[in-house]
């Protein structure tokens, strides 16, 4: 009787539940699930739904599907069944920082190298997934950056008002391959694969891995994970029942750990920083110090999370409760980036400006519908408003935003802008009474 090939969807199930009950384990065999028509179709599947740019080659999604997406594929089946194939250089493409003078260098891998890793992802995952700790955030399949805000919220709920806000020196930049590799190693025990990841962490330079990059993320996290387990163990060495004098989140380099305001966890706030500043000296990590600070939010200060500004406020009902909404950098970018829009097509229909708009504010919005960020939307749908209005007065050789001309209505409802401006309210936050 023949056995039927497990698939793909099968084959990551049973690769996290032996990863989840035996953590010492190493797995073998990979490379030829790697291999198999079925991963590359999904990862050019995943590929082809972000879109993105043509790497160094130039060839777009188009012209693959011009000539035929499965020959595509199974010619990079072909390069890695015998070992042939070799990732090229990735292209790099500056993208401006929350509308600042400073860039962040974005590495695009040619297509099919996206496809490459994103194979190796699908194989890999699963078995790292087992062992990455609740605290973290970033990247991870059915996890989301709202779910760390909210995290840091209840944490702000529990009394827990001190603050390490730590920024990291260009942590993309400097992860150490050999400390990566040998991460990985700890749970892979193929060749092939570990080849593999060599290659593609070769090709982007000496160290680092490349933001852009298909398979970066889960290694990102991967480097990080031993930093995650130390915070976890504190949360657990310091828990009373549900309550602990602890509590951490992070969504890739961004990391925020609330400590309790009891004077009896004072020490906890200096052995937390010690153990910190250990553990990314062994990663080879720097922190920008500059950056990085102690808030007390009891003394009224804040702290920055994920594109959002946390503080502490005081409740009508005399319970305090945390606040958080957009960081003011945030809307400065946004703005900056819808101007920009409106200068380039002076002259064009208003409903192409709209159009090429309103994407913008919707990602924008999306994004930032938690929290407290209502008086921070209605700024923002104001401003757009008028500049949608003195585009239009514009076109007619007038001045002004023409109120009387033309109804609100009228432009969200006729012309179809941007409107969509609702709050999600997260009920997993509950509020601490006042003390």
């Amino acid at each position: 009787m023949t056995k039927a090939p497990i698939s793909l969807q099968d084959l990551r199930r049973s690769l996290y539940v032996k990863a989840k009950a035996e953590p010492p384990w190493r797995f073998w065999g990979l490379y030829v699930h790697v291999c198999k028509m079925e991963t590359l179709r999904e990862a050019y599947r995943m590929a082809r739904s972000n879109d993105g740019a043509p790497g160094i080659d130039g060839i777009t999604f188009e012209a693959i599907e011009e000539s035929g997406a499965e020959s595509f594929l199974g010619q990079i089946r072909e390069e890695l069944v015998t070992n042939t194939y070799r990732p090229m250089r990735a292209r790099k493409k500056e993208i401006p920082k929350d509308g600042g003078k400073k860039v962040r260098i974005l590495s695009i891998p040619a297509i099919r190298d996206r496809v490459v890793q994103g194979a190796l992802k699908l194989i890999l995952e699963p078995i790292f997934e087992a062992d990455f700790q609740p605290g973290s955030y970033g990247y991870r399949p059915k996890r989301t950056a709202h779910e760390a805000v909210a995290r840091v919220a209840q944490g702000i709920v529990e009394e827990k008002t001190r603050i390490i806000d730590l920024d990291l020196s260009a942590y993309f930049d400097n992860v150490q391959h050999s400390l990566l590799l040998e991460k990985v190693a700890r749970r892979v025990r193929d060749d092939a694969v570990m080849h593999l990841l060599k290659m593609i962490l070769q090709a982007t330079g000496k160290k680092g891995v490349p933001q852009g990059g298909v398979i970066s993320p889960l290694l990102s996290n991967l480097y990080l994970n031993e930093v995650d387990r130390m915070l976890e163990k504190a949360v657990d060495t310091t828990r009373r029942g549900k309550y602990t004098n602890i509590q951490y989140a992070r969504f890739a380099d961004d990391m925020v750990i609330l400590i309790d305001a009891e004077r009896r966890s004072d020490w906890l706030v200096k052995a937390v920083n010690r153990r910190l500043r250990e553990e990314f000296a062994k990663l080879g990590v720097a922190i920008n110090e500059d950056k990085s600070r102690m808030v007390d939010l009891k003394k009224g200060e804040s702290f920055s999370f994920l594109g959002f500004e946390y503080r502490r406020i005081l409740s009508l009902r005399r319970k305090w409760r945390p606040y958080y909404a957009p960081k003011l950098k945030k809307r400065t970018a946004l703005f900056e980036k819808l101007r920009e829009i409106f200068r380039q097509h002076v002259s064009w229909p208003v409903e192409t400006v709209i159009a090429k708009i309103n994407p913008i504010l919707r990602g924008w919005v999306n994004y930032f519908r938690v929290g407290h960020s209502s008086s921070c939307f209605f700024m923002v749908k104001r401003w757009v408003e008028k500049r949608v209005r003195q585009h239009l007065m514009r076109a007619r050789g007038r001045k002004g935003y023409g109120w009387k001309r033309w109804s609100s209505e009228w432009l969200y409802d006729r012309l179809g802008l941007f409107n969509e401006y609702q709050l999600l309210r997260w009920s997993g936050v509950k509020v601490a009474p006042a003390r």
